[in-house]
C-alpha cells in the first residue's frame, strides 16, 4: 500500500513541473528544497538522536546518494522543456533496466527471477506507452537523452539508498540525502545566476504541491520500501508513474491518451504484480 501512495506520488510530477513556470534546475531545487522544510520537524522529533550517531561512512554514502538524486532531477525536469510528458516519464522510467544492470556491481541484492521477468515486461509496456509518440527532430532528441540519462542517476540514488536503509530509518536517511541534494541543486542555481524570487502564485503552488506530493508522499513512499523490498522491486514499481502521469497529462494538457497506451499500462502494471508476488519481503 505504501508502494501504491508512492506511485500516485511520483506520477503527479511531471504535471506540476509542467504547471511551474520557472527554470529546470529552480524547479528541481525548490523541490527539494521545500520538501525538507516539511521534513524537518518530524526528523527533530524522530530522528535527532539517530542522526547525531551516524558513522562518517553512512553520511558520505547518504549524500552521495543525494548527489545522484540531484543529477536525476536536474536531467529529468529539465528534458520536459524539450519533449512530451510521455517521452520523458517513458524514458525516465527505464529505472528498471539499469537497476538491473548496475546492481551486481553496487548493491548486495541479487535479482530474483521474478524480478528480472518484472523489468522485460515493464520496459516492454514503457516502449508501447510511448510507441507513435516519439517527436523527431533535435530538441526532442535532446530531451530523450536528458531523461534517459535522468534514468541511470535514479537508479544508482536507488540501489545506494537500497544499502543504507537496511540499518538507517526512513527520516535519518532521507534528511541527509535530500539535504545533499538541495545544496548540490542550490549551488547549480546560484552559478547558474538564475532567478530565485519572483515567480507566479501558480508557480509557488506548484513548488509546494511537487515537495508535499511528489517528493515527500512519492519518493519517501519508495525510500521506506527499500528496508523492506529489493531495489528492483521498488524500480519496477516505479513503473506505474507512466500510467499515471500519461492519464493526467490527458486530463489537464490535453495530450493523447490511446489505446496504445492503455495497452502499455496493462503490460507496466503485470509487470508491478509479477515482480510483488516473487518478491520475498525482508524479515
Amino acid at each position: 500500500m505504501i508502494l501504491v501512495l508512492g506511485v500516485i506520488g511520483v506520477s503527479t510530477g511531471s504535471i506540476f513541473v509542467r504547471l511551474a513556470d520557472a527554470p529546470a534546475l529552480v524547479t528541481a531545487a525548490y523541490r527539494m528544497g521545500l520538501s525538507l522544510v516539511i521534513l524537518a520537524p518530524f526528523v527533530w522529533w524522530k530522528a535527532r538522536e539517530e542522526l547525531r550517531g551516524l558513522s562518517i561512512r553512512d553520511i558520505r554514502l547518504a549524500a552521495l546518494s543525494g548527489l545522484f538524486l540531484a543529477l536525476h532531477f536536474a536531467t529529468w525536469i529539465s528534458s520536459l522543456d524539450y519533449t512530451a510528458i510521455a517521452n520523458s516519464v517513458v524514458l525516465v522510467n527505464t529505472i528498471p533496466l539499469w537497476v538491473g544492470l548496475l546492481t551486481p556491481m553496487i548493491s548486495k541484492d541479487r535479482l530474483s527471477r521474478a524480478t528480472v521477468t518484472g523489468i522485460a515486461i515493464s520496459v516492454i509496456g514503457g516502449a508501447i506507452i510511448g510507441l507513435g509518440d516519439f517527436a523527431v527532430g533535435g530538441r526532442a532528441l535532446w530531451g530523450d537523452f536528458l531523461a534517459v540519462l535522468g534514468a541511470v542517476f535514479a537508479a544508482v540514488y536507488l540501489l545506494i539508498g537500497r544499502n543504507l536503509r537496511r540499518n538507517l530509518s526512513l527520516l535519518a536517511y532521507v534528511f541527509v540525502c535530500y539535504g545533499a541534494a538541495v545544496i548540490i541543486l542550490w549551488l547549480l542555481v546560484l552559478v547558474c545566476n538564475f532567478p530565485i524570487v519572483g515567480y507566479s502564485t501558480k508557480t509557488v503552488a506548484a513548488f509546494w504541491a511537487m515537495a508535499l506530493i511528489s517528493q515527500v508522499m512519492g519518493h519517501s513512499s519508495y525510500n521506506w520500501a527499500l528496508k523492506w523490498f529489493s531495489s528492483g522491486m521498488v524500480a519496477v514499481s516505479l513503473l506505474g508513474e507512466p500510467v499515471g502521469s500519461t492519464i493526467l497529462a490527458y486530463i489537464i494538457f490535453g495530450e493523447g491518451l490511446t489505446w496504445v497506451k492503455f495497452i502499455g499500462g496493462l503490460f507496466v502494471l503485470s509487470a508491478i504484480y509479477i515482480t510483488a508476488v516473487g518478491e520475498k519481503v525482508a524479515d
